[in-house]
């Protein structure tokens, strides 16, 4: 029985001096010491945080006080801050974009430029610095087209070029105007600024132009101004071709009814 007493004591929460003479003095002392280093390190960091904020702010406040003398003389030694256009970081930029494709005729085409920039609010049109673009015409002849600037439409397969548009064709023909409108996917073009041309034919001047047919016929709008190359001045002058027969007879019998008529005109 007096085992038994002793077992219930033991369990009995009240019974402290019992279980404290259970635990062993050395982890008592542990878990003191414990506590002890935690809290003194805890201490140490509050302390030395409380010494690095007002000092952080001290020398930020320094900073700004001292920026406008500080940054003329970065700037003299090479260290001054990039600056950054914001217009840049809200367009879409690429770096010599290339679009290829065939035309609705089966035949190949590329546009390409040294810089695109997307359109705001327009996701299918490009705007193109020094593009130039590459068509085959029905034949396999080909033209290369380039200007200053230009609008791609890439769904559409239509691209607006200005400034500086010349149009070469593989034979040595170039035309030079302000603007053209070209439908790539039909490999035709107009324009309705004066146009300059030069080939092996010979030269052009008009007031706009028209390739049609597959890129097969041109027509010069306008007042123009051709003149061709290839023929040569002879000492003989050649006579012109005479009338039809029956032209040159209705002719004559108008001129012999005239010559009838009364000088009072009756």
């Amino acid at each position: 029985m007096a085992g038994a007493d002793s077992s219930v004591k033991a369990l009995n929460p009240q019974a402290k001096p019992e279980l404290a003479a259970v635990l062993p003095l050395t982890s008592r002392a542990a878990v003191r010491s414990r506590f002890a280093g935690a809290s003194d390190r805890y201490s140490r960091r509050v302390a030395l945080l409380k010494r690095m904020l007002p000092a952080l702010g001290l020398a930020l406040l320094v900073l700004v006080a001292l920026w406008p003398q500080l940054g003329p003389l970065l700037e003299s030694v090479g260290l001054g801050l990039p600056v950054i256009d914001l217009r840049e970081a809200h367009e879409l930029r690429m770096l010599n974009p290339r679009y290829a494709g065939v035309d609705r005729f089966n035949r190949p085409y590329v546009v390409t430029a040294a810089i695109g920039r997307q359109v705001p609010n327009r996701d299918d049109l490009m705007s193109l610095e020094a593009p130039k673009a590459e068509l085959v015409l029905r034949h396999g002849a080909s033209v290369v087209v380039t200007a200053a600037t230009a609008i791609y439409q890439s769904p559409a397969q239509l691209l607006d070029l200005f400034d500086d548009v010349n149009l070469v064709h593989e034979n040595g023909t170039r035309f030079v105007t302000q603007s053209a409108h070209v439908d790539v996917s039909a490999s035709t073009a107009e324009g309705h600024d004066p146009v300059v041309g030069r080939g092996p034919s010979g030269n052009i001047a008009a007031q706009g132009f028209r390739i049609l047919d597959k890129g097969d016929t041109v027509i010069f709008t306008g007042a123009s101004h051709l003149l061709l190359k290839g023929t040569k001045p002879t000492a003989s002058t050649a006579t012109p071709a005479g009338l039809p027969p029956e032209v040159e007879a209705a002719a004559a019998q108008i001129a012999a009814a005239a010559g009838k008529a009364t000088p009072d005109g009756n």
